[in-house]
């Protein structure tokens, strides 16, 4: 597998910002409730007329200009969601048309809020195998659309947004990717999920009244497996990669629940300034949290071109991903 690197970056949010003290109005909740129990202050919601592509465009434009290319160089996009436009035709398709990327090919990846890490992973081979120069690899979700408002356990976990990486070949010595490790765990299915909409309960007017078209999660069994498996799949990358955790300069991990990230980086023995937290503004962006918090440290000067930085998440499935990459920009 020759060298990759990631060469680009790009993200955005909707404009309109939900924050808890408009969640108070909502439902039975308060700010003190939500911020001890999440770390969130606010998130930011798409307006009616956006959808997932619409986020995902504006983020992978982001990341073209940066990189100060045209998307017709683009040799694959990958669109990581769960709240794809439609089943079909894949949001990948609806992205490729809208940024003119006419010479890509590309698909959507759904693994929750694994998905970024999954898709980063895909990338890092597909370029990595010699077959492709350039691959966009893009986590967008409008986890409101699928978000019960009359549900104080869920509702105020989540928020809209996207962003995007650019994966191509690297020279000899320049930083790059370093590892990876992905798994499922197909056993947690049950506890946090989409009930309705696909073959196994189709759309009917009992799956409406029921409300089985919004995420439904059991809290404790996912912040229980979220706290052993993020460390366990970031230590055991860092034991493969031959790393000490002392030479990591940043974690970002996905930003689900402020108590599961300082669990995790106590457990592998990562100090506050190594570990990049930013739920406070999005909350649980599910497939953008990653790149939205690379941003941010980017932004703030700590994340700088040769620094080591592991990306770490758990979604739903289980799934399970985490990537080590020297940054390079």
């Amino acid at each position: 597998m020759r060298n990759v690197k990631i060469s680009a970056i790009g993200t955005y949010v909707p404009p309109r910002v939900l924050t808890n003290s408009d969640l108070e109005k909502l439902v039975d909740t308060s700010n003190e409730w939500i911020l001890e129990r999440t770390g969130i202050l606010e998130r930011h919601i798409a307006d009616p007329e956006m959808a997932t592509s619409d986020l995902a465009v504006e983020a992978g434009k982001a990341a073209l200009e940066m990189r100060g290319i045209d998307a017709a160089e683009l040799d694959a996009i990958l669109v990581c969601t769960v709240t794809p436009d439609h089943f079909f035709p894949s949001t990948a398709c609806l992205v490729q048309h809208r940024l003119g990327a006419k010479h890509a090919w590309g698909f959507d990846l759904i693994a929750a809020c694994s998905s970024f890490v999954f898709g980063l992973t895909t990338g890092a081979h597909l370029v990595g195998a010699g077959t492709h120069k350039k691959v966009l690899v893009i986590g967008a979700d409008t986890m409101s659309r699928i978000i019960d408002y009359t549900d104080r356990t869920t509702c105020v976990l989540f928020g809209d947004g996207a962003g995007a990486m650019l994966i191509e070949p690297a020279e000899d010595g320049e930083p790059g990717f370093v590892g990876f490790r992905n798994e499922v765990d197909g056993s947690g299915g049950e506890a946090l999920k989409m009930p309705a909409g696909g073959s196994r309960l189709p759309p009917s007017h009992e799956t409406v009244e029921q409300r089985l078209h919004y995420v439904k999660q059991d809290g404790q069994a996912v912040f229980k497996f979220a706290v052993r498996r993020m460390h366990e799949i970031s230590a055991g990358l860092l034991e493969q990669t031959g790393t000490p955790a002392s030479d990591v300069k940043l974690m970002i991990p996905h930003q689900a629940n402020l108590r599961i990230i300082k669990a995790t980086a106590d457990r592998l023995g990562l100090s506050p300034e190594q570990v990049v937290i930013n739920i406070e503004k999005y909350g649980n962006t599910t497939a953008a949290t990653i790149p939205l918090a690379t941003m941010e440290a980017i932004n703030d000067g700590r994340l700088k071109k040769g620094d080591l930085v592991l990306f770490s998440a758990v979604g739903a499935g289980f799934t399970i991903g985490a990537n080590l990459w020297r940054w390079a920009i």
